[in-house]
């Protein structure tokens, strides 16, 4: 892995180390991995029910930077699985309560929240020192944007995304298949939103859940056991499966890296 940016690191102090010792006791994931998420900076696109358990577990987790991009302010209806909000919240941006939240979990790493949506003017910048992107918008424009500057900037990406009773996680990086791969932009029902569909309470937090795992298994330990691979998970029947896909030789993104 390639972190773009240590500014932010330094040694563990022994109350970091008091904190992170479940961790460090894994056989697998010892001191070095816990070093290598704390030096590593993270970029989380929307502050929603993905976002909000992701941005919280990389926290506790100890990742050293966290920046979190949301244009949205918190209303009722995301008080029923979005974890970080409280009534008191309404009103305000989601970027910036969940950002708190997270800071006072661990004072120890450096969060940042950006209250403005991802578009072609900034997103180059916002990627530019990021180790890895993590998507769990709700915006299909967004969502292919992503792809596009994260297979164009080399930064691997995990997409997300959870409606109904059903979610999905993938991995992408550079030398894969991406997104656009997988789901044609031109094929996509982009009508298809939580806000129009509805969504159980549980299932953003599984899948999220599920999302920050996969992150600390690459950032921690280089693995990445769902690049170029589709987990479905169906919340009604208490399932999942994997799947492979592969590369679209006429892909809009990968045919014109």
């Amino acid at each position: 892995m390639d972190n773009r940016s240590t500014d932010h690191w330094q040694e563990l102090s022994d109350d970091e180390i008091h904190l992170y010792s479940r961790q460090i006791l894994l056989e697998d994931w010892d001191l070095q991995a816990q070093e290598k998420i704390n030096m590593s900076n993270v970029l989380i696109v929307g502050a929603g029910g993905i976002g909000c358990i992701v941005a919280e577990l990389l926290a506790r987790a100890g990742v050293g930077k966290i920046t979190i991009v949301d244009h949205d302010k918190i209303e009722t209806s995301n008080l029923q699985r979005q974890l970080a909000f409280e009534p008191n919240h309404i009103g305000y941006y989601k970027a910036d309560i969940l950002a708190q939240k997270i800071k006072q979990i661990n004072p120890h790493i450096d969060v940042v929240s950006l209250c403005h949506s991802v578009v072609n003017e900034n997103i180059a910048q916002l990627f530019k020192t990021q180790d890895l992107i993590l998507d769990g918008c709700d915006n299909f424009g967004t969502r292919y944007l992503v792809n596009q500057y994260a297979m164009k900037m080399k930064i691997p990406l995990i997409s997300a995304s959870a409606i109904g009773y059903h979610g999905q996680i993938m991995m992408a990086t550079s030398e894969t298949a991406c997104y656009q791969c997988l789901f044609p932009q031109d094929s996509v029902n982009d009508t298809l939103t939580c806000h129009n569909s509805g969504v159980l309470a549980t299932v953003p937090n599984v899948i999220g859940a599920l999302q920050a795992h996969h992150a600390l298994l690459y950032l921690g330990l280089e693995r990445r056991p769902l690049q170029q691979k589709l987990l479905v998970w169906n919340g009604l029947n208490m399932t999942q499966r994997i799947v492979q896909f592969e590369k679209d030789e006429n892909c809009l993104i990968c045919a014109t890296k």
